[in-house]
């Protein structure tokens, strides 16, 4: 969505802004709890305050400066905490992976006003009217920290260290959410954001039988990049001044991006999450399992560029986990997880390969320099991938390199395993109230529920549901 405005012997006019005025609610009348603090959570309190309803914040990890160190440990010395991390923390997934703003999806709310209210909170203007907004990992930290700060300046609740172990039922109600510290919650409301990586509420949800949803989502890798090369296969040579081994944009380009797909027996191969001038990331969120992810800093000035590449999967993929009925795919997912953490050796080092050794099946001899700080490890990745998954991508990577002249080298490294693309269950709700259809005071939110991709589409729907919990307390 790229915005113009345009004057024509007429004076300049600064482009008008929306401001959100949050009363005080500490003497509210009503209450919810909201799970998990990543965008939906985030934007559905913020929505709940300005209706003047008061949110209770539970989140399972750490605000986001404790969460800085823990990810130090995890880069640095291979030290998971399975409560913070780069997946659960205050802001969510979306605070240390990037901080994309484009989405698709303009009819699921007010996307001015998602961006809006990210300016308000410290956010620089410019996105309100990039064609493909980003404000880097580097600065969304302190945005979300002063959505925290208005939270609670309003009479909202923002806890920490809070993670949900039950939930108490009476009849079609949830009486009181119970936390691992032994505390007891109740509300009006409960809205369930916790986000696509937490397989524990699907765990809890499904012991209680609470009706979930197997849901197919994308699994691959994650590949890399000398970002010179992509520039000069999208500029071409005659925008680049040469510098060495590389070469350097000219100043009015910025790190050149791409988006690729194909089809291929019958399943879609798609780029996901590229990041331009970015680093790889360990986006693991248990012990054994090995996820990576990508983001960038504001600048994308990292002499990388990286992009999910991944698989369409679905229930007939997922044929060896059917006795988990709606936890199928999450489990096949674990599974691929737990493969590339016993290849990588442990500490979290990434099984890899070049990519034309990934396509002629050839163990590679020697691993080009890459972001992935834990480090990488030549392995065969016919050995961790499931079978259809990397005959799929091989194929695919041979056709990206007929419509990207370039893009199909060995000087780019494959790196396994791209896994969280979405949440593998779905939680179902009423289309007209947002309710769970067997629990109704359960509003299932975000992306961890099914209903969002990304940052702005999470907090669409979490103002969304906040708006049907408004609706729903008017009676």
């Amino acid at each position: 969505m790229l915005t113009l405005q345009v004057f024509i012997r007429e004076p300049y006019v600064e482009r008008e802004r929306v401001r959100v005025d949050f009363p005080d609610i500490s003497r509210a009348e009503k209450k919810a709890l909201v799970i998990g603090a990543g965008p939906a959570g985030l934007f559905a309190a913020l929505s709940l305050i300005e209706k003047g309803i008061r949110p209770i914040i539970l989140e399972r990890g750490k605000d986001v400066r404790s969460r800085r160190r823990d990810l130090a440990l995890l880069n640095k010395e291979g030290i998971l905490d399975p409560e913070s991390n780069y997946c659960f923390g205050e802001g969510g997934a979306g605070t240390y992976s990037d901080g994309k703003l484009y989405t698709r999806s303009n009819k699921r709310g007010d996307i001015n006003r998602i961006l809006n209210l990210f300016v308000q909170f410290g956010a620089e203007p410019h996105i309100l009217y990039d064609a493909h907004p980003h404000i880097g990992t580097n600065k969304l930290p302190r945005i979300i920290q002063a959505m925290r700060q208005q939270i609670t300046d309003c009479g909202g609740s923002f806890l920490f260290g809070k993670k949900v172990v039950d939930l108490i039922l009476q009849d079609d109600t949830i009486k009181q959410v119970v936390t691992a510290d032994g505390d007891r919650f109740e509300a009006d409301a409960i809205l369930l954001a916790t986000g696509h990586s937490a397989r524990d509420i699907f765990h809890l949800l499904d012991r209680k039988k609470i009706l979930i949803e197997a849901k197919p989502f994308a699994l691959g890798v994650r590949i890399e990049h000398p970002q010179y090369l992509i520039d000069a296969v999208q500029y071409g040579a005659a925008h680049l001044t040469m510098k060495g081994a590389g070469g350097t944009r000219t100043d009015h380009l910025p790190p050149a991006s791409y988006n690729l797909v194909e089809q291929v027996a019958g399943k879609g191969v798609f780029s996901f999450c590229m990041c331009p001038g970015g680093i790889i990331a360990p986006a693991s969120t248990a012990p054994g399992e090995l996820v990576v992810n990508g983001w960038s800093p504001s600048r994308r000035n990292n002499p990388f560029a990286n992009s999910g590449m991944v698989v369409s999967t679905e229930e007939k993929d997922w044929g060896a986990f059917g006795q988990y009925g709606p936890l199928a795919g999450l489990y096949f997912q674990q599974s691929v997880e737990q493969k590339s953490f016993d290849m990588g050796g442990g500490r979290y080092v990434a099984p890899a390969q070049r990519m034309a050794d990934f396509v002629d099946r050839r163990k590679s001899a020697s691993l080009p320099s890459c972001s992935y700080l834990p480090g990488i490890h030549a392995v065969p990745l016919a050995e961790v991938l499931p079978g259809f998954i990397y005959e799929d991508l091989r194929q695919a990577f041979t056709a990206f390199g007929r419509k990207m002249k370039g893009y199909y080298t060995n000087e780019a490294v494959v790196v396994a395993t791209e896994s969280r693309t979405s949440s593998p269950v779905r939680i179902p709700r009423d289309a007209k109230s947002l309710r769970h259809p067997q629990i109704k005071n359960l509003y299932p939110c975000g992306e961890g529920a099914g209903y969002a991709g990304g940052i702005v589409s999470a907090a669409m729907d979490g103002e969304r549901v906040a708006a049907a919990v408004v609706a729903s307390f008017k009676g």
